[in-house]
């Protein structure tokens, strides 16, 4: 009876050592698979936000790169652009609901072209700016040669708002020379597009050059003060390039920066086609 009870022992004893050795392997099985599943999630672990630190400008000052408009903010706000800016994020800068509008060069003198003009309206267009395009004026250049390469480049059927001649020399010409040629230009322009074209020049260089020559003529003044420009005659304008410092989120570097000037508003500039 003794023998029986201990063959007996024996062979529960064997078949429990059995079962303990076939759960080894799956006890190590679970953790290997759960030893690799946390080392997947450390793989896709979201990275850290970034930091941002703080720049300055050349005049020693922080740089807040939000900043929408340098003066109240309280204004119908646009910005102008060339190849300077260098390639421009249309996306961000249409998200930025006080830039209502934007000027984009197009050409200059008889035969230069912009290089980022074609991209720049195009994407100004897409991410929901009003657009307008602009000649850089040379006195001695021919007149017909200047219009025909902006006419090349400011298609109609993609202007927002009118032309805008950029006027900033006289190349030297006696002023009364030098006026005779800019009118003649401007008329031309008015044939083409039939409608006036607006005028963008300098505070000093238009009290210089330029009082009692473009009355009938919208104009855009750039003066870079605090306080909003007054021309020695006393005539009114459209709009006022107030900074040439401006910065706006996706635009690298400076950005000129104007806004309209007491009731004036968008409705006036608007290309009518």
């Amino acid at each position: 009876m003794r023998k029986l009870i201990y063959i007996l022992m024996i062979s529960l004893l064997a078949v429990a050592l059995c079962e303990q050795t076939e759960a080894k392997p799956k006890r190590h099985a679970r953790t290997k698979a759960r030893t690799h599943s946390v080392a997947k999630r450390k793989t896709v672990a979201k990275p850290k936000p970034a930091v941002v630190v703080p720049r300055l400008d050349a005049d020693g000052d922080v740089i807040n790169p939000y900043l929408q408009c340098e003066d109240t903010c309280d204004h119908v706000h646009g910005i102008d652009l060339s190849h300077y800016q260098g390639q421009v994020f249309w996306e961000t800068v249409g998200e930025n609901t006080k830039m209502a509008y934007v000027y984009l060069k197009a050409s200059e003198g008889g035969d230069r072209i912009d290089p980022y003009f074609e991209r720049n309206i195009e994407l100004a267009h897409r991410y929901g700016l009003k657009v307008g395009s602009y000649h850089f004026f040379r006195p001695k250049t021919a007149l017909e040669h200047q219009l025909r390469n902006f006419m090349a480049q400011c298609l109609p059927g993609e202007q927002d708002l009118i032309p805008m001649v950029d006027v900033e020399t006289t190349a030297n010409l006696p002023t009364e020379e030098f006026c005779d040629s800019l009118t003649k230009f401007l008329r031309l322009m008015e044939v083409a597009y039939r409608q006036k074209p607006l005028v963008y020049t300098y505070r000093n260089f238009y009290n210089k050059h330029l009082q009692g020559k473009l009355d009938n003529y919208r104009l855009m003044v750039a003066m870079y003060t605090d306080e909003e420009p007054v021309l020695a005659d006393g005539r009114d304008y459209t709009l006022w390039q107030y900074t040439a410092k401006g910065r706006i989120v996706g635009v690298k570097g400076y950005v000129d920066k104007s806004r309209f000037k007491g009731r004036h508003g968008l409705r006036e500039i608007r290309y009518r086609h």
